[in-house]
């Protein structure tokens, strides 16, 4: 299996979070110190893991983990396994973790790690093969006081199964060193469901603050896995009619509305979204560009730019994806009038239950879901006052808000510690 350029990607991920960095570190007039201080991570792992397959064939992978802050607590961050994985764009995604928490006001840092490779060409055993492999080789660098994982793209709750058991192979049995686990392992109730939850939260809120009913409001969403899937089947229980939803390969369009649940099971029927009989089969070019009220991107980074933001006709954006929107993209729909809420705002829902199971780890404790889900709606709703607050008092965006915001908490912590724990 070819190694992925590490070029790829690298310049545009971290173009973006540098740019919305500065202009924020700008605003606040971060001194020069810190700045630079703030944009170096901790820490960054790079590992090689061999991988004998199935046919006897020995295969070797790449892995990362990028630690970037833990002045505010245990870093945290998703473990993700797709062919474009590279050092660029997980360090770009480590610091939108830092961000991430501090907006959400809970006690951790910021990582994000993965490993280059198609989960789909592996099989089960392979995939558990290599999960156990790149565990054991960075392990020594996590703890559930020091860097704690969690699912992301094409891993689960057995992904971090695996993970947690082989850590607790070497230390005893530690539930708390991974979150987003199967409840049956000390997973939190509701956590699945925890970031699409949190989009529909900060939508509701948006719309709200726009005097738009949410009743009957067009959404459409590009991304159907955990977060795109569950955000959607929200909100059209909330009353807002889907329009249109996607997948990798292409999307459906319908103006009278789609049941995502009914669009779930006939992708789980027949491994495609192509031939569902309610719909219109498009591309995801055109799905971004579709006439609606609100439009959530909840699939990978970049897929908003200078080149076609200018036929995005939604009134909200709502950032379900990490890094979804180039700062060209942003200045164009500003000047168009879009509302928009910004992914370490809006997708923070999982980062946010992911605290919580955390926390009922470590107290050895069992929490109700309705008790995860107020709580989860309360720490949205309180970040995003204070989020908007903060933006009308100083007439910016709430992207710009945001980092500021977060930058702040951040640099704090690290005056009030020492600048020997960034």
């Amino acid at each position: 299996m070819a190694f992925v350029d590490e070029t790829y990607k690298r310049a545009e991920s971290e173009r973006i979070i540098n740019h919305h960095f500065d202009l924020a570190a700008k605003k606040i007039n971060l001194d020069h110190e810190m700045w630079e201080l703030l944009k170096v991570p901790f820490r960054e792992i790079k590992v090689q893991i061999p991988l004998r397959m199935d046919d006897g064939r020995l295969e070797i992978f790449v892995g990362y983990r990028i630690q970037h802050s833990q002045a505010r607590g245990p870093m945290k961050g998703g473990m993700r396994y797709h062919p474009e994985v590279n050092l660029g764009e997980i360090r770009a995604l480590a610091a939108v973790m830092t961000w991430k928490t501090a907006i959400a006001g809970i006690p951790f840092g910021g990582a994000k790690g993965g490993v280059s490779c198609n989960p789909k060409e592996l099989s089960p055993a392979e995939l558990e093969r290599l999960t156990r492999a790149f565990m054991s080789r960075i392990g020594d660098n996590l703890g559930p006081n020091q860097d704690i994982p969690a699912p992301d793209v094409n891993t689960n709750p057995q992904v971090m199964a695996w993970m947690m058991d082989e850590y607790s192979r070497r230390h005893g049995y530690t539930p708390a060193i991974v979150t987003g686990k199967p409840v049956e392992l000390g997973g939190s109730l509701g956590r699945v469901e925890a970031t699409g939850r949190g989009v529909m939260f900060v939508t509701r809120e948006a719309l709200k603050d726009k005097g738009v009913p949410m009743d009957g409001a067009t959404v459409v969403i590009q991304g159907m896995g955990n977060v795109g899937g569950n955000a959607a089947s929200f909100l059209h229980d909330a009353g807002c009619k889907v329009a249109g939803i996607s997948d990798s390969k292409g999307g459906l369009h319908n103006p009278k509305g789609l049941n995502p649940r009914k669009v779930e099971v006939y992708k789980e029927e027949n491994g495609t979204l192509e031939g569902f009989p309610e719909a219109d089969y498009i591309s995801n070019k055109e799905l971004l560009e579709l006439p609606c009220d609100i439009l959530i991107p909840a699939a990978l980074e970049g897929v908003i730019t200078g080149g076609n933001a200018a036929g995005v006709k939604a009134k909200f954006l709502i950032e379900a994806a990490n890094i979804p929107t180039s700062p060209e993209a942003d200045e164009v729909l500003l000047d168009k009038g879009v509302y928009i809420v910004p992914d370490i705002l809006a997708n923070a829902g999982g980062v946010i239950v992911s605290y919580f199971e955390w926390t009922q780890n470590l107290q050895a404790s069992y929490w109700e879901e309705d008790a995860v889900n107020r709580k989860l709606e309360k720490t949205m709703l309180d970040a995003y006052g204070h989020l908007k607050a903060v933006a009308q008092t100083n007439s910016v965006p709430l992207r710009t808000a945001a980092y500021a915001i977060a930058i702040e908490k951040v640099a704090r912590a690290i005056r009030l510690r020492g600048f020997l724990h960034a």
